[in-house]
């Protein structure tokens, strides 16, 4: 154990504000007992040691691609989640207390949310004023007296905490509309437990995963039909949501259908999620999206992430949501302070979880006060704005004039706004930049409906930060993560830190889904882009050796090697004009004259369509769509590629080699992911629908390529170099000499690169593949004939089984064209890129023909 100087000396920048309460020292300036036990692990570690575990948590949190996506940021960007290496620590003796009033105070927002869209005895008896229901944006007057499955209607619940200067904790907000955040507790938990898991083996720290059992439990329980396994789905609003992370997160860990809002549809008074084999019915949606968005048909009319029908289907009770369409109503700050009178009402006792002051504008003499002492409050409105948060008002920091123009606006709509009594959070021990500080902490736990009542995640996310405003800590705003602990009391004999589901939850969870048609079409395209960013990166870095070793002019009126091979990397990444006559000489004669300009935009340009930073960033994209399909590992290759290769382009201009160097590095990435792929991912419709992509772009490439370089004869040493040019990017030179062990001729090489059936870069061989997966997609109704796209491919498969290379390798004397072998290349091209676009047709659908609701009478 270390002598307490040695740990004084650890916190001696730690200096708390006078105005809040100190976490870690008691009035008689002593550590607390569990501080004390958490520091002496710490110390024990040493310094250096600390920060380097400080430095692999960010880094693991990184490469996990744990982030948090920040609305109206110019960059688009996602910011990575910051973990301070400091846990936040409630004692056993006040989480009985703290856990009491939260299943309290959920219970009481459970038959609050009852009332309003039930009997509405609140309003009857003058407990609350019918203003703040009606006239409240989240109250949705289609929901009134709709029958909700399941004992409890709210689901989920939320509470925000702080630490007043008195030591209690005090309700600052609650969350009953679509709760975030615990999928990013869960994360630093496992961060926490992965890089300093001997922190927690002198504290009891209480386990997450039992909150997450119950959620399981929860969703199945209030499915609409009695099922073992009832069609589960996370509704997210896609990608550029802020906590998009957490809904994949959630869905893979919880085994669960992540979908957006077009791969749902109503019909017949059901919710059917689209999938490649059809239409499967949908009986609970955890929904992640707000709930003016949900039904455009009848709640907000633009919203584009929503499903259209879908009041009609709860109206019948055939889906469950969670939470309910218009719990948001409920979490309105507006209802503050009338809780103590419905909690008298329902429960006939008292809050055992105080609440923060709060002043409804609403009525007259509560709008004078907040007028009246507006540089002592905090003012919010009593709903969120479109970004999902509550726009805070600190009144000490405005201007007279802003002031003034505050005011007016209250008056305006007093029914908007509330005061809130500022509160000093309590001063808690942080990590930063080496030093361990004092910073101001936030703490949200989260609770679940089970057996008739809630059970609360014995931790949670707290927030916090270092800077002068404690009043206001948000991610939105830049506050850094703690992990929540919880310590069990030295006779509850809590089990070791596990993680892990309950088996006997999961025995029913083996099930046979059919993929969601948006998801199997992102991993499609995933398959496809992967295969661009490589035959792109390897015929770039093929052009620019080769322009290296010549070092010698050229113009575009030649035919020398390198013009050709410009022209066919122009081809090949569609970046016209690029390298392609222009009708302006002078326009020509540049871009040949500095080849190293249009290379070096076609490599970095992330604008330009075409270029390798484009397909990376689409390939991103794609890869983020589906983020629940990938494992760990394969989220740590990717943003290791995605730093290097982003170095790479604030590099430029570089040197040549570099830029060279650069496509080896990002090779050996892409390569790595599909090693991780191939490892981690089952033999199932995703991975048929990935590698399907994959050899579709394959073949295209290739088809391209081989269009592009053999479209005329050349002089012998011209075509000798382009056929080693073309073999060498398809890293297929070694198994040419191996195989033939004879100098390089075109008709060998068209049969290696075309026509075996045993290399696996072939494309015979990939036609095989390609017809293989056709057969293992869903076939349409029980049709027995083929399809058009077996159709296609099988015509492309017999076209190859019949090609002859002599045939196709003799060229027209008067054109020098190679005619046939560009015939046979353009219709085997058609009948692939068909085979695609149906595909995508016959698949990936995301729309259905929309359907008159009257038929009108012409007569």
């Amino acid at each position: 154990m270390p002598d307490q100087p040695a740990i004084n000396s650890l916190l001696q920048q730690y200096i708390p504000a006078l105005s809040s309460y100190n976490e870690l020292f008691s009035d008689s300036n002593n550590i607390r007992p569990d501080w004390q036990t958490f520091f002496s692990s710490l110390h024990q570690l040493g310094y250096r040691e600390i920060q380097n575990r400080n430095v692999d948590i960010l880094r693991l949190l990184k490469e996990n691609g744990v982030a948090y996506n920040i609305y109206n940021d110019p960059s688009g960007q996602t910011r990575p989640w910051e973990l301070d290496p400091i846990p936040q620590l409630i004692t056993a003796h006040e989480w009985e207390t703290i856990n009491a009033g939260l299943i309290q105070r959920a219970e009481l927002f459970d038959l609050l949310l009852k009332d309003i869209y039930g009997p509405q005895t609140l309003i009857k008896n003058g407990i609350i004023p019918q203003e703040l229901i009606y006239l409240h944006p989240g109250f949705i007057r289609s929901c009134v007296n709709i029958k909700l499955p399941g004992t409890q209607h709210l689901v989920l619940y939320a509470a925000d905490m702080a630490r007043g200067i008195d030591g209690r904790l005090w309700i600052i907000s609650d969350r009953t509309q679509a709760p975030s955040g615990s999928g990013y507790a869960l994360e630093n938990r496992f961060a926490m437990s992965s890089v300093l898991p001997e922190l927690f083996s002198d504290l009891n720290v209480k386990r997450l995963s039992p909150y997450f059992d119950s959620l399981q439990q929860a969703l199945t329980n209030i499915a609409p039909r009695n099922s073992d396994n009832p069609r589960v789905v996370v509704l997210t609003p896609g990608p550029d949501n802020e906590t998009y992370f957490e809904h994949s997160y959630l869905a893979a860990y919880l085994g669960l259908t992540l979908v957006q809002g077009n791969d749902l549809m109503v019909k017949d008074n059901y919710v059917w999620l689209k999938t490649i084999e059809g239409l499967e019915k949908v009986d609970v949606i955890l929904r992640r999206l707000d709930d003016v968005y949900c039904d455009p048909l009848e709640l907000k009319s633009d919203s584009l992430l929503g499903i259209p029908g879908l009041m009609q289907v709860v109206r019948k009770t055939n889906v469950a949501i969670a939470n309910p369409l218009g719990s948001s109503i409920v979490e309105s700050a507006g209802l503050v302070p009338f809780l103590p009178a419905v909690a008298r009402h329902f429960l006939g006792t008292e809050l055992i979880m105080p609440t923060i002051a709060t002043w409804w504008c609403g009525q007259p003499k509560e709008m004078n006060y907040v007028i009246d002492n507006l540089n002592t409050l905090v003012v919010r409105k009593i709903f969120r704005n479109i970004a999902g948060t509550r726009s805070a008002i600190d009144g000490a920091s405005l201007s007279t004039t802003q002031a003034d123009e505050l005011i007016k606006q209250i008056k305006a709509n007093p029914y908007v706004y509330v005061g809130q009594e500022k509160i000093n959070f309590s001063s808690t021990p942080s990590w930063l930049d080496g030093k361990i500080v004092a910073g101001h902490s936030l703490f949200r736990s989260f609770l679940v409906s089970h057996n008739d009542s809630y059970v609360a995640m014995p931790g949670g996310l707290t927030r916090t930060n270092t800077g002068t405003n404690s009043f206001i800590i948000s991610n939105q705003l830049g506050g850094i993560s703690k992990d929540t602990w919880v310590l069990s009391s030295d006779d509850e004999q809590e089990q070791p830190v596990s993680l892990q589901l309950n088996t006997d939850t999961l025995q029913h969870k083996i099930l046979k889904r059919s993929l969601p048609s948006h998801t199997a079409e992102n991993l499609f395209w995933v398959g496809r882009y992967t295969e661009r960013v490589i035959y792109n990166a390897r015929l770039q870095r093929v052009v620019m050796q080769r322009l290296l070793q010549s070092n010698r002019p050229f113009t575009g009126d030649d035919e020398s090697t390198e013009a050709l091979l410009l022209q066919t990397l122009t081809q090949c990444t569609y970046t016209f004009p690029g390298f392609f006559e222009d009708s302006d000489p002078e326009k020509r004669a540049g871009v040949y004259a500095k080849p190293w300009v249009e290379l070096t935009d076609v490599l970095y340009n992330e604008k330009r369509n075409g270029s390798l930073s484009h397909n990376l960033s689409l390939l991103k994209n794609a890869v983020y769509s589906v983020r629940n399909f990938w494992a760990t590992d394969t989220w740590r290759v990717l943003r290791q590629m995605e730093d290097e290769w982003t170095k790479a382009k604030a590099d430029t201009p570089a040197d040549h080699l570099r830029m060279i160097s650069s496509i080896d590095s990002l090779n050996t990435s892409m390569f790595a992911f599909l090693g991780m792929n191939r490892e981690s991912v089952r033999r199932e419709q995703g991975w048929n629908i990935m590698d399907l992509g994959r050899k579709l772009e394959q073949s295209l490439y290739l088809i391209t390529m081989l269009r592009s370089i053999f479209q005329k004869k050349q002089e012998e040493q011209t075509e000798h170099e382009l056929m080693e040019s073309l073999m060498i990017a398809g890293q297929s030179l070694i198994t040419y000499r191996y195989t033939y062990r004879d100098h390089l001729q075109l008709p060998l090489a068209l049969e290696l690169l075309m026509l075996d059936t045993n290399y696996p870069k072939s494309l015979a061989y990939l036609v095989k593949k390609i017809k293989r997966y056709i057969s293992l997609l869903p076939r349409e109704g029980k049709a027995i004939l083929l399809s058009d796209k077996q159709r296609n491919i099988q015509e492309a498969d017999t076209l190859l089984k019949l090609a002859d290379v002599i045939a196709l390798t003799k060229f027209d004397p008067n054109s020098m064209e190679y005619v046939a072998l560009s015939d046979f290349l353009n219709k085997l091209y058609s009948l692939i890129a068909d085979t695609s676009v149906l595909i995508s047709k016959t698949y990936f659908k995301h729309s259905q023909t929309q359907k008159q609701l009257f038929t009108a009478n012409l007569i």
